[in-house]
């Protein structure tokens, strides 16, 4: 059943992607921990035939409620011909719909609110966030529509999908398959996860990705790491 599913969301939504050009991000689980709190950083590294992007995010987050999360970020990013620069600020809400093994699968939706630092042009997102459990393996996939506006953006409407198929071997390596499609562009490649657990809720998670196109010819590779800290 959730096999079919995949398949039809990936037919649906290989055809769209974010108008920033970066479609390999960070794939969302559902899950919000009461009182929690999280540092964030995120790098990613695109090189295609035509530029060298570097982008970082670092973010603050506080669970608001038992299944509610708020976390805001400041975004940077350097090009071939540009230093490293405060590039747009964002908020961002994750919503925790199920308790995690309530149902056949989790569910949860996440809300962003972007703005460019030196224009008046936003980004409005929403999604739907679902994980499910095969015994040590577990498939999450995230579905994102992107509604952008502004003084230098055309108003249209995108999405995106993404997609981890992960197996839980230890708690602090986590070998993953990830998937995602956008606009001309379906990648895939080898990704790394693992969570290093302390006193209470204090833990330190860690991601590692390498996604490849392969929608077309043109090199087109993305390295993404991420480090968050939960307290």
């Amino acid at each position: 059943m959730c096999f079919r599913v995949l398949f039809i969301m990936i037919i649906i939504f290989s055809g769209h992607a974010f108008a920033d050009g970066i479609v390999v991000d960070k794939v969302y689980h559902p899950y919000v921990l009461p009182d929690e709190q999280e540092f964030e950083w995120r790098l990613i590294s695109r090189q295609t035939d035509d530029e060298n992007l570097l982008a970082q995010r670092i973010a603050y987050g506080q669970s608001v409620s038992d299944n509610v999360m708020i976390e805001g970020y400041l975004i940077g990013e350097k090009t071939a011909l540009e230093d490293f620069k405060l590039q747009a600020y964002e908020i961002e809400v994750r919503w925790m719909i199920t308790e995690q093994g309530e149902l056949w699968a989790d569910w949860g939706m996440l809300f962003e609110v972007e703005k460019q630092h030196n224009s008046n042009d936003w980004e409005v997102t929403t999604g739907i966030l679902f994980e499910k459990e095969f015994g040590r393996t577990s498939l999450t996939m995230n579905l994102f529509g992107v509604y952008e506006s502004g003084e230098s953006l055309q108003d249209e409407f995108e999405a995106e999908f993404r997609l981890k198929y992960r197996y839980r071997w230890l708690p602090q390596i986590q070998p993953a398959i990830e998937l995602y499609t956008g606009e001309d562009y379906i990648g895939i490649g080898p990704a790394f996860m693992g969570i290093q657990r302390f006193n209470g809720q204090k833990q330190l998670k860690w991601e590692l990705g390498f996604i490849a196109e392969l929608s077309q010819t043109d090199k087109d590779h993305t390295l993404r790491f991420a480090l968050e800290y939960e307290f």
